[in-house]
């Protein structure tokens, strides 16, 4: 929703204010120049981009549509997925973990905080470091080594889409003068034509010019840091389980373990102690 109204908003202003002045809309309807511009975009998108990446982006639009799926609410149950599991290994020893990080899909814990259970690699890494601990690996320093690579390493496939927006943000205004070159070709072509025909002509080799700078920072560019945002608010998802687990393998209680989850939150997100408190206090004993 808040990315449809931006785009109302962008077009809105901009063709509104064409309008307003007493601009004609016909004459901005330059279908040659949008393929021009569109198509070479999509183009050097390919050229300059990687296989996955290219299929990452195939989801961007989704992504971008839905915005941000991590809210209070799934910090709330993220805090207590983490409460339950440090609570089993306090009450139960590190061996009851097993049934749970062996076959996630059938945890009867896991299944009680479905929007982490929903998350695959939020449940891949939760269970990898617990499982590593189960085998006798509790140096909560290279733990922490080893979750910094992971972490580092989801954030620079996620910043390769973003990287490629961007780069597609800062291309497309050229691509807006290539189509306008071609445009102006092609008036000098017909140079003989009366005044009229040639100024309606240089109009639409001059829409190339707006339709590049316009669709490059009224869409692209915002796109780009839309999607930075989403992937930012993505990082702070790991980085609360990252902490939370470290605390938890250096020893940590688990009302303070997840303490130290709750710390690593952004504060427009971040639940208050009381809120943890009450929720963890509600929460079923783990078998």
């Amino acid at each position: 929703m808040r990315l449809l109204i931006g785009i109302l908003i962008v077009v809105g202003s901009v063709i509104g204010g064409y309008m307003g002045v007493g601009g004609h809309l016909y004459v901005l309807w330059q279908p040659f120049e949008f393929v021009i511009i569109l198509g070479a975009a999509m183009g050097a998108y390919v050229i300059g981009n990687t296989g996955p990446v290219l299929k990452q982006t195939m989801s961007v639009f989704g992504t971008l549509f839905k915005g941000p799926k991590y809210n209070k609410a799934a910090y709330v149950e993220l805090l207590g997925m983490q409460f339950s599991l440090y609570k089993l290994v306090q009450s139960k020893g590190i061996l009851a973990l097993e049934q749970h990080i062996e076959n996630p899909h059938e945890s009867t814990l896991f299944a009680r905080f479905p929007t982490f259970a929903n998350n695959h690699h939020a449940v891949e890494f939760v269970c990898d470091y617990l499982r590593m601990v189960t085998l006798g690996s509790n140096n909560v320093h290279e733990m922490e080594a080893l979750m910094d690579e992971e972490l580092e390493t989801h954030h620079q496939e996620n910043e390769r889409v973003v990287n490629a927006m961007q780069a597609l943000a800062d291309g497309t205004p050229a691509l807006g003068i290539v189509a306008a070159v071609l445009g102006v070709i092609h008036t000098m072509g017909a140079i003989s034509e009366p005044p009229e025909v040639l100024g309606h002509m240089i109009g639409g080799a001059l829409v190339g010019t707006f339709f590049g700078v316009f669709v490059a920072y009224g869409f692209f560019g915002p796109f780009a840091q839309s999607l930075r945002n989403i992937y930012e608010a993505e990082d702070k998802y790991f980085l609360s389980l990252k902490v939370g687990l470290l605390a938890h393998i250096s020893g940590q209680v688990p009302v303070m373990a997840i303490e130290f989850a709750r710390k690593a939150l952004m504060s427009e997100d971040r639940p208050s102690f009381a809120e943890i408190d009450e929720a963890t206090a509600n929460l079923p004993a783990a078998t």
